[in-house]
Order: structure tokens, then C-alpha cells, then sequence
């Protein structure tokens, strides 16, 4: 007891100089007596007032005093130094006052600390609220702060109703009990009604909870909310926030299954649901709807990009966005190849008019299917799925390799003037670099066709100071291995070896393998030449490879996913999957090397392929009989032999008319079947002739010196209005240009803030990414739902900050703003 009172006179007297303490139940004074406060000087008060006031006042007026009534305080008219008390203080030594005391809080708290002793019980919990309290604190705030000890949140209402709604979520009711044990749950209520309309004759977090759900729904719908604005900007912060967004959608769905929302969500047009995300079922309601019209081609690819970009900001979007990928890749697929004409004029205009357009086609098919598996949601997509098979084989597959096979039929020889065949590949672009004394490094990725060239060459162009282009070749024929990379090295002839290996000999030597390849390579350049693998580079330190591009003028750089994936029967159907990986790893290549001071790179292939993502048909396999005493190497696109005999079904070259030296005749089934192979997969192919398979991309790529890209600039257009009348505030964001290779997006933070940065409305996270060239497109309409604080800065401006992200921080920086009065009318203050 000693001690404590010790501690407590100690806290006042940091603030007083003089002390009063009163024993009423002259009780105390050996504790009294016993007390040695350093630099305290204690006396007792009796029939010596006057006395010692003058003393108080004009003898000793710096010294600290303490001064002891063993009884009641005497009353005012007989106490000749209430004056000096009133401007001092009193110490009081029953526990309220001891915990006041503490606390440095004025005895006008005494009722608080009375009304919630349960609260003050506990040491932990006082010094908790100690760290809390302000000199100004009223009444009330130090009750907020109070929840938020028991909440362990910020002293905050918001911050208060997370916590414990997060409490609420995995079933624990700790915090709510000990609120109601410190007889706090009366003032939880009142807040709760004065900040968001909340009434009710039975008050719990779950009624709460169930409520906020409910009107917010019903602000979105035709419904009749309960609660006021302040609760839909509450439930935005909520589910926005990542420490407390597994509790919010814990408490979204189970409120869902109470309000019936999947019952209700059944009989609304997905169309006015665009802007709500308080339930997930809404998500899965949304994309319902979108891949059903989708299907049924009710919907356009720019209604449908709409509706996605609309959906980037709902709390789900992450979770379902392979999902809107899909819809909106089948949306363009569907609408390109209505657009497209199939139609050319010779094998040259066929590849020129592939590489100009065409291969797009393939490229969607290639991201639907890509994200369809990604999204785990075969079922859902089913009949789109169905339809975008049908369509991609039926009326683009076929249809373009029958019309392509016309040429390839009529064709001499294997060309297709002016684009350049694969076999001038060194001749034309890598003796470019050479003849400058240039070095030059070359990374050929197996099957990467042209299509994958195309989005490689997007995704390089949107790194900072690299700049690309990329021209078709015309892979050789047959498309396979090991006639491509061949192709792709020094040689003035090419052979196809006279046995059943299935090898190319370049100027007479064998080109199968790292090391073989090497040999060529540095016969034409000894001494200057490199030949590693993909993974060996990857792998290298830095000074490693920094010393790799120092030592050598050419580097051959061999990269093997595509391939190796397809190949096999048992992995077929994760080619596209393979193909992002391929994506990834050749930008991270194309880093290592410029990272090593390299600065120009070509990307290229030995060949493409065919792949249909479900099972073949019967229809799609050449119906011949093969002779096997004829032929040296068989594939699913081609067979290699000696009098091989003429079938309707295949196309016969000659060694000459493929521009290779030797007697082997080459057979290639037309159009897109394939031959069967036993023990091999079917749906990847290549070896033949269609466009798919043979022309291949060729990337020109270079590092700059100096940064190339920009960020896109966002304005603000706010009307010919700049008073806010209403409890909502609705303004254009507009994308002042494309987004491009080199002009990136924008991320921003938009709300509305009183003067002295009081947040007084909802937030918005945007990105500004839209690469339309149609100024209407790139507008992005915006509401604010403004909060009660809104109603204290009424008469005065306020401020619309579009603010940016300091990159790697959780810091925002300013980015634009206007102003806008306040002047609501006291008739916005009645819900109708």
C-alpha cells in the first residue's frame, strides 16, 4: 500500500507543486508517516492555515509540499486554504483516485474510472490505456480507447470493429466479453448508432455484422438500407484490408447464406452488379453471366473488356481472374476471327499475311486455353471451351492449312520471297553484327513460334531502356529439330544423313548436339565463339558471365521447354503452360545477358507447331499405308526415305526442291493431319508445312543507355460543377493517352479529404492500363460515398487527391488534386 501511494503522490506531484491529502477515515497516518519522497517536504494541517499559507506562498514558493488532514476535508466557508488547493491538487486514497492518479487523469474522471472499475483491474490494461491518453481527451475518447485496449486495436472506431468482427469470424469472444465485463458495451452501441445508424432492441457483433451486409446490399440494389453511408465506407476499408480480409470473407459468406443473396442475385441482370463486391457469390454471378453471353455472342469484346476492367477492383478479382481472362480472350478470339479473311494469292503472301495478322488466332486460342486451366474451372467453361475448339479447328485451323496447302502443292521450290529462308539466318542477321565488329549473342528456343515471338517481343518492349523488332522467316521443310537448328549455323549446305537417325549434315558434318554445333561455329569465327544451354547461363555468377561476353564476339544460347514438353505424350497438354515459362525464362536470359554488358541479342526458332488442346478425331489422320521398306525416319508430320511411294494424302519433296543437298525425298501429310505414330502424343505437332509449324520469329533486340519509358499521365474531370451538394460526389478519371510498350500504367489512390488531410469519403485503388485509342474508352467514371465527418467541413473546401504509391513502400505521395466546396443542404441530412 506504502509504495503505491508513493508512486501515485510521485505522478501528481510532477505536475503540482503542493498536494493536499485528506485521511477521512483517519486511517492512514503511519503510511503518512512512513513516506520519504525525495525533494517532498510533508506537513500536517491543523489549527496553522494561515501560517502555512504564507509559508506556501512567500517563504517557500519553489518547494514541493505535501500536505496531511488526519479527517475530512474541512468545509469551504472554514478553509482558509481552498484556494490554494483548487490551484494545486488533491490526492485521494481510495482506488479510483489511486488509478486516476496513475493515469495523470483530473479527478472529473472519477465517474469513468467508478462506472468501469472491472477495466482498471488490471495493470496490463492501465498501462495500455497510459499510452493511449492525451492532455485534451474527453470523456468519450478515453472510453474509444478504452475498446481498443479490450479490442487490442487502434482507438479508432473502425479500427475497434475490425478487430473484434475478426474476433467474431474465427469464433472468439474474448474481447466481447471483456468489454461487456468493463461495462463498455453501452458506449459500443451508441458509438455504433451515431456512426452508423445501428439500433436494435438485442445489440451483438453478429446482428451487427448480418445488418452491415444487408444495407450495404441494399445501397448497390433497390433495397432499403437501415444503415447510413458510413457503413458502405466502413465495409470498403474492411474487406480492403489485408490484415482482416480472411474475416471478412469468413463473415461475407455466412451473412450471404443468412440474407438469401444467391436467391435474390438469381432475378438481377449481372449488368447493375458491376460495382458491388460484398459477396463473392456476386463474382461467381457476374462471370455466370458473362461466359453464357460470351457464348451466345450477346456481348462484344469491348463490351465484355468493359465489364472485366469494371471488375479489376472488386475484392474477388484476384481470386477469379484467370477466369475473366478466358471470357475475355475468347471474346476477342470470337470477334477476330469473324473479322478475319482467309484468303491469299501464293505461299509468300500466305506467310507474309500470317505474320501480319493471322497468327493472333493462334495466339488467343493459345491464352484461352492457357487460362482456362489456370482457372480450374473446366465445367463452367465448358460450352465456351467446346465453342472455341470448334471454331479454332473448323473455321481457322483447317480452313487456312487446305487454302495454304494449295501453294505448298504448287510450289517448286521451298520460298517465299521476300520473307528470308531460316537457312540465311546467319548470312543475313548474325554476320550483320559481325562484319561491324559487333558482338552479338543468339538464343534459339525450340518451337517457339511465331505467335510466342509476337508477346515475347510485347513483353520486352515494356522493360525499361530495351528496345525490339521481329521479322518472319520461313522455318525449312521438313519443320523439325534437327533441320532448324542446322539451319541456323554457318553452312553453305545442308543434307539430310542418308540412314535412319533422322541427323542434318551441314557442309558435311553433324550438327546434332551442343558440342557439334560449337565445332561449326567456330570454324567460321575460331577462337570467338560461345555454345551453352539455357540452364548453364541461367546458373552462372555474375562474373562468370560477364567474362562469357567479354572473351567471345558470338554466343549461341540454346533453350529446350517448348519442345521437350509437347513431344511427350504424357506432358502434350501442358504446352502452354510451358510456353509462359519459356516466356519468363527468355526475358530472364535476355536480363542475364544485357546485365553481362551484352546489347544486342536475336531470339529465334528451329521451327513452330500445331496444337489442339482436346483429342484428335479419327479425320484428323492421313488414311495411308506406308511401306516401311522405303522409309529411313518417320515422324507424326513427315516421313524421310528413298522412293517413297506417291500417296493423295501427302506432299513429296525432293532433297533439291527443299534447297538440301543429298537423295533423301521428304513426305508430308496436307493440311494439318498427322501421321500415326505409335507410343507418341498427337494434339503437338510439327514437321510439316502449315503456317503454324514454319514461320518462325526472328527478334532484333537492344539495350539503351538511357530509361525510354514513361508513365501514363491520369487528369481529373470533375463537370462544369465544383460544389458537392449531396452525401455523394461522382467525377471522370481520364487516361490522357494509350498505354503502350513504352508508356506504362498507372496505379492510383483516389479520395476525398477535408483541408487538414481528414480522409471524408471512400477509397479507390485504380490502374490506368487501357491501350485504346478511342479517348471514351480510356474514361473511368467514379463515385465517393462521403462520411459524416464530410458534414464538419461543410462551408469550406475540400480537396480530390489522386495519390501514387512510393514504389517498395507503404507510402503515398500527392499526384493530382482539385477542390470542391462543401455546401449541403440540411435536407441531405433525411434519407428521403
Amino acid at each position: 500500500m506504502e509504495n503505491r501511494i508513493a508512486q501515485a503522490l510521485m505522478k501528481l506531484f510532477e505536475r503540482h507543486r503542493i498536494i493536499f491529502w485528506y485521511d477521512a477515515k483517519q486511517e492512514l497516518r503511519e503510511d503518512f508517516e512512513a513516506l520519504a519522497l525525495p525533494e517532498v517536504e510533508k506537513l500536517e494541517l491543523g489549527n496553522n492555515a494561515f501560517g502555512l499559507k504564507y509559508r506556501l506562498l512567500r517563504e517557500q514558493p519553489q518547494q514541493k509540499f505535501l500536505l496531511y488532514r488526519d479527517g475530512p476535508q474541512p468545509d469551504d466557508l472554514d478553509h482558509w486554504l481552498l484556494d490554494v488547493q483548487l490551484a494545486q491538487a488533491e490526492f485521494r486514497t481510495d482506488q479510483g483516485a489511486i488509478w486516476l492518479a496513475e493515469l495523470e487523469l483530473g479527478l472529473e474522471f472519477t465517474e469513468l474510472v467508478r462506472t468501469h472499475a472491472e477495466f482498471f483491474q488490471a495493470s496490463k490494461r492501465r498501462e495500455a490505456l497510459k499510452t493511449l491518453l492525451k492532455p485534451d481527451d474527453t470523456a468519450g475518447l478515453i472510453r474509444l480507447k478504452m475498446l481498443a485496449v479490450c479490442a487490442g486495436s487502434e482507438p479508432r472506431l473502425d479500427s475497434v470493429l475490425e478487430h473484434l468482427l475478426q474476433a467474431l469470424a474465427e469464433g472468439r469472444d474474448e474481447p466481447q466479453k471483456l468489454i461487456a465485463r468493463c461495462s463498455l458495451e453501452p458506449f459500443l452501441w451508441e458509438q455504433l448508432q451515431r456512426g452508423f445508424g445501428y439500433a436494435s432492441k438485442v445489440p451483438s457483433m453478429a446482428d451487427f455484422v448480418v445488418e452491415l451486409f444487408k444495407s450495404c446490399y441494399a445501397m448497390g440494389t433497390d433495397g432499403e438500407p437501415r444503415l447510413s453511408g458510413d457503413a458502405l465506407v466502413f465495409l470498403k476499408r474492411w474487406k480492403d484490408s489485408r490484415q482482416f480480409e480472411q474475416g471478412f470473407e469468413q463473415l461475407s459468406a455466412e451473412c450471404a447464406e443468412i440474407l438469401g443473396i444467391e436467391q435474390d442475385l438469381a432475378r438481377r441482370d449481372a449488368r447493375a452488379l458491376l460495382e458491388l463486391d460484398a459477396f463473392r457469390l456476386i463474382e461467381q454471378k457476374i462471370i455466370s453471366d458473362l461466359v453464357r453471353a460470351v457464348a451466345a455472342r450477346t456481348l462484344s469484346s469491348a463490351e465484355v473488356a468493359l465489364w472485366v476492367r469494371q471488375r479489376r477492383q472488386s475484392h474477388w478479382y484476384a481470386e477469379y481472374q484467370p477466369l475473366y481472362e478466358a471470357v475475355e480472350v475468347a471474346a476477342q478470339f470470337l470477334q477476330a476471327l469473324g473479322e478475319a479473311e482467309l484468303r491469299m494469292d501464293s505461299l509468300a503472301d500466305g506467310v507474309q499475311r500470317y505474320s501480319q495478322g493471322w497468327y493472333r488466332l493462334d495466339q488467343l486460342y493459345r491464352q484461352f486455353i492457357h487460362a482456362m486451366r489456370l482457372s480450374g474451372q473446366a465445367s463452367l467453361l465448358s460450352d465456351l471451351n467446346e465453342q472455341i475448339e470448334n471454331r479454332y479447328t473448323n473455321q481457322y485451323l483447317l480452313p487456312l492449312g487446305d487454302r495454304f496447302q494449295v501453294f505448298v502443292d504448287a510450289a517448286e521450290r521451298w520460298e517465299a520471297a521476300p520473307v528470308r529462308a531460316q537457312r540465311r539466318f546467319f548470312a543475313h542477321w548474325v554476320q550483320h553484327f559481325l562484319s561491324k565488329d559487333t558482338k552479338v549473342c543468339v538464343i534459339i528456343s525450340d518451337a517457339l513460334r511465331y505467335e510466342i515471338g509476337d508477346e515475347l517481343l510485347r513483353r520486352i518492349r515494356r522493360e525499361d531502356r530495351y528496345s525490339a523488332t521481329l521479322e518472319p522467316a520461313l522455318a525449312m521443310l521438313p519443320s523439325y529439330t534437327q533441320l532448324g537448328m542446322a539451319a541456323l549455323l554457318p553452312q553453305q549446305t545442308l543434307a539430310l544423313a542418308d540412314n535412319d537417325s533422322g541427323e542434318v549434315l551441314a557442309d558435311g558434318q553433324r550438327t546434332k548436339g551442343t558440342p557439334n554445333r560449337g565445332k561449326l561455329l567456330d570454324q567460321a569465327l575460331p577462337q570467338r565463339t560461345s555454345v551453352c544451354k539455357a540452364d548453364a547461363l541461367l546458373a552462372m555468377k555474375g562474373d562468370d558471365c560477364r567474362a562469357l561476353v567479354r572473351d567471345h564476339d558470338l554466343i549461341y544460347v540454346y533453350h529446350n521447354l517448348i519442345d521437350a514438353t509437347g513431344d511427350k505424350r504424357d506432358s502434350e497438354e501442358r504446352v502452354f503452360e510451358a510456353v509462359e515459362d519459356t516466356l519468363q525464362a527468355l526475358i530472364r536470359l535476355i536480363k542475364k545477358l544485357t546485365g553481362a554488358n551484352a546489347t544486342n541479342i536475336l531470339v529465334t526458332a528451329d521451327h513452330g507447331f500445331l496444337y489442339q488442346h482436346r483429342p484428335l478425331d479419327e479425320s484428323d489422320f492421313a488414311d495411308i499405308e506406308i511401306d516401311d521398306t522405303q522409309i529411313l525416319y518417320r515422324d507424326r508430320r513427315f516421313l524421310l526415305g528413298k522412293g517413297l511411294r506417291a500417296a493423295p494424302s501427302l506432299r513429296h519433296f525432293s532433297s533439291a526442291q527443299l534447297g538440301l543437298s543429298g537423295e533423301v525425298e521428304v513426305q508430308i501429310p496436307k493440311s494439318i493431319n498427322r501421321l500415326r505414330l505409335q507410343g507418341s502424343g498427337s494434339r503437338f505437332v510439327h514437321g510439316g508445312a502449315s503456317l503454324q509449324e514454319v514461320v518462325i520469329p526472328v527478334l532484333k533486340i537492344n539495350k539503351k543507355r538511357q530509361s525510354d519509358v514513361r508513365v501514363v499521365e491520369v487528369e481529373i474531370l470533375r463537370g462544369a460543377s465544383s460544389v458537392i451538394t449531396a452525401g455523394q460526389l461522382a467525377v471522370t478519371l481520364y487516361q490522357a493517352e494509350p498505354v503502350t510498350d513504352k508508356v506504362r500504367p498507372r496505379q492510383l489512390r483516389a479520395g476525398l479529404y477535408t483541408q487538414g488531410g481528414e480522409l471524408i469519403s471512400d477509397q479507390h485503388d485504380l490502374r490506368f492500363d487501357l491501350g485504346s485509342d478511342n479517348p471514351r474508352d480510356r474514361e473511368q467514371p467514379l463515385r465517393f460515398v462521403l462520411t459524416r465527418k464530410a458534414d464538419e467541413a461543410n462551408g469550406q473546401e475540400v480537396i480530390l487527391k489522386l495519390e501514387e504509391q512510393h514504389p517498395g513502400t507503404t507510402h503515398y505521395k500527392d499526384y493530382k488534386s482539385v477542390r470542391y466546396l462543401m455546401r449541403r443542404s440540411f435536407t441531405s441530412d433525411f434519407d428521403f
